[in-house]
């Protein structure tokens, strides 16, 4: 389990020394899953190492229970040959070849067990990698938008403490107005004085027309009047 506690210690030295420097959000996670990543791979060989060291250990139990046997059965061999100190002999042999597969055996117990842990600390760790780079893009996110309002806030904080610029936006915005005002005022007046020469010209006309038709009635009056010529003398 060393590795993985070494492991640990390298990544939260390099998490430490990124937060110190106070780097962007984004390299520091960009940095983390890529020290993550390596310190991974350097587990996956020494796990590998560990599970090859564990298969040596098996191979050589297994030779020396072999060895175990072969000697029993030399043993039977003897003594079918009534060889008693001969099966002696290799009784003590394989004696001997019982002790040492009893500790290899015990020994490959230990590290069967061992590797066993490192796999499934190796698979925890790996899940919790992918589960980091899942997130990476979403803390990045809520990073960039924790960092625009604080921007905007600093922003606002700047421009209510400069009041002079906000009364001369007031100022303007007021300018504004009124000549917008004015500017409605004269449209208004020119509407009106068109209005009031039309109406004026209207008038003339019919006062002009009005005196034609009075002269016009005061001729045919005349005209009425005078009597009617003779037409007896032509």
């Amino acid at each position: 389990m060393g590795i993985f506690s070494r492991l640990r210690t390298v990544i939260a030295a390099n998490i430490n020394h990124l937060i110190n420097k106070a780097e962007k959000p984004e390299k520091m996670l960009n940095q983390i899953l890529t020290d993550m990543s390596e310190q991974l791979i350097e587990s996956k060989k020494a796990v590998a190492m560990a599970i090859a060291d564990e298969k040596k250990l098996e191979r050589e139990t297994n030779n020396q229970k072999a060895r175990a046997e072969e000697w029993q059965r030399k043993a039977m061999l003897a003594v079918q040959a009534g060889k008693d100190d001969l099966a002696k002999e290799a009784l003590l042999r394989k004696q001997e070849y019982d002790n040492y597969y009893a500790d290899y055996n015990k020994q490959w117990e230990a590290q069967k067990e061992s590797v066993e842990r490192l796999k499934n600390s190796l698979r925890e760790l790996q899940a919790k990698i992918e589960d980091a780079q899942r997130k990476k893009n979403l803390l990045i996110a809520r990073a960039k938008r924790a960092e625009a309002e604080q921007k905007i806030q600093d922003t606002m904080s700047g421009m209510e403490g400069n009041n002079a610029s906000f009364d001369t936006f007031n100022r303007m915005s007021q300018k504004v107005d009124e000549l917008e005002a004015r500017a409605e005022a004269s449209k208004e007046l020119s509407g009106f004085n068109a209005d009031t020469n039309l109406e004026r010209k209207f008038a003339e006309l019919e006062k002009s027309d009005s005196s034609a038709d009075k002269l016009l009635e005061d001729l045919k009056a005349q005209m009425a009047a005078l009597p009617e010529p003779d037409n007896s003398k032509n």
